[in-house]
């Protein structure tokens, strides 16, 4: 359900920024953050090229400890010679992930039932042989001292209106499942779904991917965060006929709901 009631005019405030200087980017373009605070501090996990070429990699943004959630203030984390460090090597994930790069960023914290405890992890696209695509989807895991590649992807597509590429992962761990909302298709072909799926491990036993908006809703990240009892939605509709004038629906949208049924639908 909508609520207009809630609406605010929006703002917009620069973080970071290759061209400004101002913002300490040093050159380096940086996109699709995931934001969460960890053990008392604030952290950003944004995908980018830290040449502003090539295949992209995962890097780190934090904000000093205790410091309130702040558009300003983000320190990037970089070596003593001013480079910025990847969150993760690919000592396990060359495999899918290395020439194509890593895309799309998303943190959650879950379950692991063969461990028998909490994990955090970093959720995110990967591509074997081209930036372009194809897209699997997999995930770094935190072992309490740093940040580990995973050897092979957890999700895969699988449906024909996947069209063989998955990406823009988003997650959240809600009554005992991991709960994933996901592109797949291609823009390039103008063709984007959305779907769903769950798993009690996050990397195995995914139940059937279901189509959760189709291609003519244009759809891209749909993003849920749980808010009290009820979970808000944010998520674009995008264009990309420059000839043609976008439809009204384009643009970037906010829902809330009461509960995530079973088979949920962005139609609701």
């Amino acid at each position: 359900m909508e609520n207009p009631k809630l609406a605010w005019p929006g703002t917009e405030v620069k973080i970071f920024d290759p061209r400004d200087a101002s913002t300490g980017m040093g050159g380096a373009e940086l996109t699709d953050a995931s934001v969460v605070q960890r053990n008392g501090q604030w952290w950003m996990y944004p995908a980018g090229q830290a040449a502003g070429y090539g295949p992209p990699d995962l890097y780190s943004a934090s904000l000093a400890k205790g410091v309130p959630l702040s558009a300003m203030g983000w320190k990037l984390t970089r070596n003593a010679a001013g480079e910025l460090v990847p969150v993760a090597g690919r000592t396990f994930s060359g495999a899918w992930d290395s020439k194509g790069g890593r895309h799309c960023p998303s943190y959650v914290k879950g379950w692991k039932p063969r461990k028998n405890q909490w994990v955090e992890r970093i959720y995110y696209a990967g591509a074997a042989d081209n930036v372009g695509g194809p897209y699997t989807i997999g995930f770094l895991e935190w072992d309490g001292d740093k940040w580990v590649d995973q050897a092979e992807p957890a999700f895969s597509a699988n449906e024909d209106w996947e069209r063989g590429s998955v990406f823009e992962p988003n997650l959240i761990y809600h009554d005992g499942k991991w709960k994933m909302w996901y592109v797949a298709g291609s823009i390039r072909q103008d063709y984007l779904v959305h779907g769903y799926a769950e798993s009690e491990d996050g990397r195995t036993g995914w139940s059937k991917h279901a189509l959760f908006a189709p291609p003519e809703m244009r759809m891209f990240d749909f993003s849920v965060r749980e808010r009290g009892d009820a979970f808000d939605a944010i998520f674009s509709r995008v264009w990309f006929f420059k000839e043609v004038v976008p439809p009204r629906e384009t643009g970037l949208w906010w829902r809330i709901a009461g509960n995530l049924p079973n088979q949920p639908s962005a139609r609701r």
